[in-house]
């Protein structure tokens, strides 16, 4: 399979480029997995890139876009940090990779187990960890029930998995806050900004 094109790119939609993360994802679980000369690829793009997306996800091992949306070279932006948060330097990334390469949608990608958010639940604080988990925590604010303070920690995955998503939704809300760029872009719709939660144990992303 070729890399994407200006072409390719350019008659993208938001709505299409959903379609085949969620195609994608949907190979990804059956096992069929498109066949890529990945050497083919990194030679058709060498003279530029043509991305659709742009995946904003968590440094975890387990969560790699690229693989669990079965894409190849040149296909998507993928910007990874614990948490899956927002700063001035990935909105940055994110504006560069909409406005001035070209790429439809933009998905926040949150995940089940999150240790990011585990350790926003317990309040964890190490070295430059602690800034990092403080970013998450309003997360943990946001969610309201459990109220037990026993019961609002990393053990209780249900309440992780809260915080998670929570993670994403406020995440999406920044992103719209922080970048009028990105706002306007979305505004006109030349973008779509999506959450989606992949489960690290079934391998399925959920989109919302």
């Amino acid at each position: 399979m070729k890399a994407h094109t200006r072409e390719t790119q350019n008659a993208m939609t938001p709505a299409l480029a959903q379609e085949e993360l969620v195609a994608g994802n949907q190979r990804f679980l059956n096992k069929t997995q498109i066949e890529r000369d990945l050497l083919a690829q990194v030679q058709d793009t060498t003279s530029g890139q043509y991305p659709f997306a742009t995946i904003l996800s968590c440094i975890d091992s387990r969560v790699s876009a690229e693989l669990v949306f079965d894409q190849g070279v040149g296909d998507i932006f993928s910007v990874r940090i614990a948490g899956n948060f927002v700063n001035e330097d990935i909105l940055g990334s994110m504006e560069f990779a909409s406005k001035l390469a070209g790429t439809k949608l933009i998905v926040v990608l949150g995940h089940t187990s999150c240790g990011a958010v585990k350790g926003a639940c317990d309040h964890a604080r190490l070295g430059n960890l602690s800034a990092l988990i403080q970013k998450i925590e309003p997360a943990v604010a946001a969610v309201s029930s459990p109220e037990e303070a026993d019961l609002r920690t990393s053990a209780n995955l249900d309440f992780v998995n809260a915080v998670a998503k929570k993670n994403v939704e406020m995440t999406i809300d920044n992103i719209r806050n922080q970048s009028e760029v990105l706002k306007e872009l979305e505004d006109m719709g030349d973008i779509k900004i999506i959450g989606a939660m992949y489960d690290i144990a079934t391998g399925a992303v959920t989109f919302y």
